[in-house]
């Protein structure tokens, strides 16, 4: 036996008792096949030139009218020594890096320290940028969860955890699954093609885990035909992106009252879906179903994996609601009025998500 063959084997895929051999197709069946998934590739590209088209002539010209500006940022004066240890050594040096390289380009202490503010201003994502990147995933996660809820919400395998499994393997492949689930891959491989140049948030390398993560389950789900189970936790997850993407809108916006209701509803809807729904949905629809073998092993690791970031990351919104309620969401002017450290706590919160 191959490699290939072996890394195909039943055994690993499916369930005691099950083999490929239950998923042949007929005229009038069809069941998911690995190589469907190669179809990614094309659709990630197609998602990159579609959001491209959507930023540059979509949400460029309406951040524009909506008001959102960019800041006029001080330039910096060319400066070869600087400028090297900027981008070598790191982009905020200590007091006694400043006082080395202060006497390396000849220049004052105070001086290089205000080059070097300048210096990461020029760095800072502008808000035009951030305005159209949220758009499109907004547009995105919008789009994606209430496709997918029309899609199935009239199955009995969403309401009832005893159907969803019935005479598995041997259940069909509904096309308009297939393709929501190639466009949920396409557009989680078009998001690590594009970290190098997406805003980078203090989440990032929890980021990029998340995405290897959920590429990782949404591949051997569908290779192993847990395609209901698949929908129903990427629309767990699809019902507060959304949300997210727009409060971050608003936020450029400056709308604040609405951003703060939006963000609230955020909130709520993240902590209840993925501390409540996505463990509930996990545990009475896979882990008390399957008896325990390779794959399974698999997927229980990747969901933990999940879970511990979504305990993060509520941790990071409770951080935030509370900064909000206590120094802002009462108050006519939600930054100017609140005291330095309390704005120093909200720009930091705000920081890690928009």
């Amino acid at each position: 036996m191959g490699l290939l063959e072996e890394l195909w084997h039943h055994q690993y895929w499916l369930p005691p008792g099950a083999t490929w051999e239950d998923m042949k197709e007929s005229a009038d069946t069809l069941y998911p096949k690995p190589q469907d998934l190669w179809l990614c590739i094309p659709g990630a590209l197609l998602l990159l030139v579609v959001r491209c088209v959507f930023e540059r002539t979509i949400a460029l010209p309406l951040s524009r009218r909506l008001g959102v500006r960019d800041k006029t940022r001080p330039k910096v004066q060319p400066n070869a020594t600087l400028e090297g240890f900027y981008k070598l050594l790191g982009r905020t040096p200590k007091d006694g890096d400043l006082v080395s390289v202060a006497k390396q380009s000849g220049l004052p202490v105070k001086t290089v320290q205000t080059w070097f503010r300048h210096r990461r201003a020029q760095d800072h994502p502008k808000l035009t940028k951030r305005f159209c990147e949220a758009s499109w995933r907004f547009i995105f996660y919008f789009t994606s969860f209430f496709s997918g809820v029309a899609l199935i919400y009239d199955k009995p395998w969403v309401w009832d955890h005893t159907v969803c499994w019935l005479r598995y393997p041997q259940q069909p492949l509904l096309p308009a699954l297939g393709w929501f689930y190639l466009l949920e891959l396409s557009f989680y491989w078009s998001l690590v093609i594009t970290l190098p140049f997406d805003v980078k948030r203090k989440d990032f390398k929890e980021q990029i885990i998340h995405h290897i993560a959920t590429i990782t389950l949404i591949f051997v789900s569908y290779c192993a035909n847990l395609i209901r189970l698949g929908v129903m936790i990427m629309l767990v997850h699809d019902s507060s992106d959304y949300l997210l993407e727009l409060a971050k809108v608003l936020h450029y916006m400056k709308w604040k009252r609405v951003c703060e209701a939006v963000f609230f509803a955020f909130a709520v809807v993240f902590i209840s879906s993925r501390l409540v729904v996505f463990p509930l949905i996990t545990y009475y629809y896979y882990v008390t179903k399957f008896e325990m073998f390779f794959l399974s092993c698999l997927i229980n690791a990747f969901l933990v994996v999940l879970q511990l970031l979504h305990i993060f990351w509520s941790y990071l919104i409770l951080r935030m609601t509370f900064s909000v309620i206590l120094y802002g969401a009462v108050r006519k002017t939600f930054f100017s009025s609140m005291t330095t450290k309390a704005r120093v706590v909200l720009h930091h919160a705000w920081d890690g998500w928009t």
